[in-house]
């Protein structure tokens, strides 16, 4: 009897344990990661969007800084970077660095591009200017089942507009009035 004493409160420790530890989230390794890479950098430099099947979940989510909405959905994404080869035909992207941290991948890029055909913007279409473009930026992307299915993608728009030739003035503020007396 008095082992079964001993026995109920260690089965029930046990139980609670394991009942209490939390989903291990999917990890991704290194290698797969720069597989990954690999597959976008020569979706991008050859333009073979058809690459990006392979990588890209179906219903992927893209929060990307030069996108006034999210992109929702693997073609819709597609859409995206094939506007972006018109007006970048030469485009020719490098990942500079990538960390992985369980199912995220960490990335740091480059692209370097000549603006050869309109560019599509928020703001109207930008006809074409001839002027090279080099810029970075950081991708972050959580990956589930093999496959990117969130990304947030932030570098700085104003830089590369700037390159294009725009240039950033102040607003104009209006005069101060004079109090009448």
């Amino acid at each position: 009897m008095k082992k079964l004493f001993m026995v109920i409160p260690l089965v029930f420790l046990l139980c609670f344990t394991f009942a209490c530890q939390q989903r291990v989230e999917e990890r991704i390794t290194e290698e797969e990661a720069k597989a990954i890479g690999d597959i976008y950098v020569r979706s991008r430099n050859e333009v073979d969007l058809t690459l990006l099947d392979e990588i890209y979940a179906p219903d992927v989510l893209v929060h990307d800084c030069s996108s006034p909405e999210d992109i929702t959905g693997l073609e819709a994404l597609k859409e995206y970077y094939s506007n972006t080869h018109k007006a970048w035909p030469d485009l020719h992207a490098t990942i500079d660095e990538i960390i992985v941290k369980g199912d995220k991948i960490i990335w740091t890029w480059t692209f370097k591009a000549t603006h050869t055909g309109p560019f599509h913007t928020p703001l109207g279409n930008i006809p074409p200017t001839g002027n090279k473009v080099q810029f970075s930026g950081v991708a972050i992307d959580r990956v589930d089942g093999g496959k990117l299915v969130e990304e947030w993608v932030y570098f700085n728009v104003l830089d590369v507009m700037m390159q294009l030739g725009f240039t950033l003035n102040p607003p104009q503020l209006p005069e101060p009035q004079e109090e009448e007396k």
